[in-house]
């Protein structure tokens, strides 16, 4: 059974939020290493998936920023 690749969406929708991004790339990554997929399905899927890479990074570093704004430009240790 082969695993279905959603292909990127060029309508001009808003990037997916950090966790449907990681949720999808994590998909992707299995499916990849399942060894279901044709060839040309492996390039599109690692394409996607670099493409999702890139939103993940680009989320966790506005966070960054964000709460070194928060915290006048000093990061502090997480208490928890």
């Amino acid at each position: 059974m082969a695993t279905s690749i959603p292909s990127p969406d060029d309508t001009g929708a808003p990037a997916p939020s950090y966790e449907d991004a990681l949720g999808e790339l994590e998909r992707l990554v299995a499916a990849m290493e399942g060894g279901q997929l044709p060839l040309d399905r492996l390039l599109d899927a690692y394409r996607r998936g670099a493409e999702l890479l890139a939103v993940c990074r680009q989320r966790l570093e506005a966070v960054e920023q964000q709460v070194k704004l928060l915290e006048d430009g000093q990061l502090k240790p997480w208490v928890a």
